[in-house]
């Protein structure tokens, strides 16, 4: 009997030990993730499934273009996959002909799956304060994003983690750019 004590102990003890260290790694170092929503397109799909890492930004920061996922701050455990346009200290501005500028220089990027219709509040620009990030979807006329004032500038802190890779489907599987 005593042997069959020490048994189911033992199988306890490794069950608990399991559990800590999967909440640890899904906590702190990386969690999977699914986009929900045409906001990301042409990059990012409808029900893709990524992989986020968490380490990296609480020891640096974020870099421009770099895929961020953050909470929507008025939604139930609902979690926005947006990129990184313009970073702390910059100025944004977005003008009526779907020209992003940086502290006035224009942005030559070409993520954007289309021209910005509409500019949002970066329209006059914004300027980003400290730990702050300007974030857009891909899919720009279809995104809610850094330009809609529901969801604003993102402050370091509320970033969970970096998409980096597609998980599923299996055909799409690999690094994100």
């Amino acid at each position: 009997m005593n042997k069959v004590i020490k048994e189911v102990f033992s199988t306890v003890i490794y069950l608990g030990v399991v559990f800590l260290l999967t909440f640890l790694f899904i906590t702190f170092v990386m969690q999977r993730t699914e986009v929900s929503g045409n906001s990301m397109n042409p990059t990012l799909i409808d029900r893709d499934s990524l992989l986020i890492e968490k380490v990296t930004y609480r020891f640096g920061d974020a870099k421009r273009f770099d895929i961020v996922v953050f909470p929507y701050r008025y939604g139930n455990d609902e979690y926005f996959i947006k990129r990184v346009i313009g970073l702390p200290g910059e100025t944004v501005r977005i003008d009526t002909e779907g020209n992003i500028y940086i502290n006035e220089v224009k942005l030559n990027e070409n993520y954007g799956a289309e021209v910005i219709l509409d500019p949002g509040i970066a329209v006059n620009g914004v300027t980003l304060g400290e730990n702050e990030y300007f974030v857009m979807g891909d899919n720009r006329n279809h995104s809610m994003d850094s330009r809609d004032p529901s969801v604003g500038n993102i402050n370091k802190k509320d970033i969970l983690g970096h998409a980096f890779v597609r998980v599923y489907p299996f055909s799409s599987f690999g690094g994100i750019k």
